[in-house]
């Protein structure tokens, strides 16, 4: 499946605000939405500058594209996660919002194991993680309550994972994930609510843009 492999801070100039795509470098000066946040293109400068009228098109669209790019997935994928969340019991837009957040990729950076969701899926695909004891390189693959995360242990020889302890520790965890840092292991006690999930996306743009 294509992924996005050009420059991930045009992502965040385009749709006007920080979407932390890059782990503690959005945290830094270096960030480049800090240098240039009005949106990227030859007319992006006078863009920020011009009053228009913004349809309703555009604001699903936006909503719709900011959800895709935090959690780093394509069109086609993020679609066929859409069909799946009408198709459960339930609120449409909670639905879908909980399939990406409980994506293998999303639920190893959630345990702090890695600076970004790019970084988790880099790391995955890899193949430094079990899941349930077994060796696992699917980004995508959907986690439940019960199952076990470990880093491999021929993976724990890398420099980068055995600093991870002292670093993983130093950042928060959401309530429904276990987490021990320092034997880098995590395990999911129980599916995310809304309210566990980013307040700033809108599910219901999502909703109105695939029911036009």
């Amino acid at each position: 499946m294509s992924k996005y492999t050009g420059p991930v801070c045009k992502l965040c100039r385009r749709e006007g605000e920080k979407l932390f795509l890059k782990g503690q470098r959005c945290f830094s000066p270096k960030c480049a939405f800090e240098k240039r946040s009005y949106p990227p293109g030859e007319h992006g400068r006078t863009a920020q500058f011009r009053r228009r009228r913004v349809s309703d098109y555009q604001r699903q669209l936006r909503g719709k594209q900011k959800v895709r790019r935090v959690y780093g997935v394509a069109e086609r994928q993020f679609r066929r996660y859409y069909r799946m969340a009408v198709k459960r019991r339930g609120k449409t837009g909670e639905n879908l919002l909980q399939m990406l957040e409980t994506r293998l990729d999303n639920v190893v950076y959630r345990m702090g194991f890695s600076e970004s969701r790019a970084h988790a899926r880099t790391l995955v695909v890899h193949g430094h993680f079990n899941v349930n004891g077994r060796r696992t390189n699917i980004p995508s693959m959907l986690i439940r309550p019960g199952d076990e995360i470990v880093v491999r242990e021929g993976s724990r020889t890398r420099t980068y994972f055995k600093e991870l302890g002292d670093l993983a520790e130093s950042r928060s965890i959401p309530r429904w994930i276990e987490r021990d840092a320092k034997k880098l292991r995590g395990k999911v006690l129980l599916m995310p609510e809304r309210q566990d999930i980013d307040a700033s996306l809108n599910e219901q743009l999502i909703i109105e843009y695939y029911s036009r």
